[in-house]
């Protein structure tokens, strides 16, 4: 599957056609366990939405403040976005452990967030839609492992403790519009947990997407 995805670039009228959530930007969030796809999904659908900005949260989050992000998030971005002015923030380098050169990120009409707790508490409020990757904890968390390797055993280790924490604190799929699935080729989009019984903006059955199972 090349990145112009025809089955993501059906969906993305229906993105641009939401209302903003903050400021002028529709802030689309794609959530779900580490190593579940996301990054590779907010890449073929920013080109299906004609190279919309992805914001990948790694870049917010450090190794002392895995998930306490939220505040940095706001100050640099989520403000400057509601006054419709740029955001600029400084991501983390993993391998020197520091903040590196700062970047802008334009307040287009159209913004993904990328990354594990994108659809956090805080967050939900300021975003048009929330999607969630359907792929269960262990499954992700092998496949970020064998993606990594050896040398960053000790890390996951890490990593998926907080990981588990935040998410039975502070849960995102029952708040999911759409469920994403990962298919042989291309996505399947499912009706997400808060949409099972009102109108959902993203997904219809006339358009052949599967209930929730």
């Amino acid at each position: 599957m090349n990145d112009l995805d025809p089955g993501l670039a059906g969906h993305a009228p229906r993105l641009r056609s939401l209302p903003p959530s903050c400021g002028p930007v529709r802030l689309i969030a794609v959530d779900g366990h580490a190593g579940s796809g996301k990054s590779t999904f907010a890449a073929r659908l920013s080109a299906a939405l004609g190279d919309a900005p992805v914001l990948h949260l790694d870049d917010l989050a450090t190794h002392d403040e895995l998930f306490a992000w939220t505040a940095r998030l706001r100050e640099q971005v989520l403000d400057p976005f509601a006054r419709g002015e740029s955001a600029r923030y400084a991501p983390y380098d993993w391998t020197r452990r520091g903040f590196g050169t700062e970047r802008t990120l334009e307040p287009a009409p159209v913004v993904i967030v990328e990354g594990v707790g994108a659809g956090r508490r805080e967050l939900r409020p300021l975003l048009a839609g929330l999607l969630w990757m359907e792929l269960a904890s262990d499954v992700s968390w092998e496949r970020g492992r064998h993606r990594d390797g050896p040398a960053l055993g000790e890390f996951w280790d890490g990593w998926t403790a907080a990981e588990r924490k935040h998410f039975a604190d502070d849960p995102s799929r029952p708040f999911a519009d759409v469920l994403i699935r990962q298919l042989p080729e291309g996505y399947e989009w499912v009706k997400g947990p808060s949409t099972t019984t009102g109108v959902n903006h993203f997904v219809t059955e006339s358009e052949g997407v599967a209930p929730p199972r």
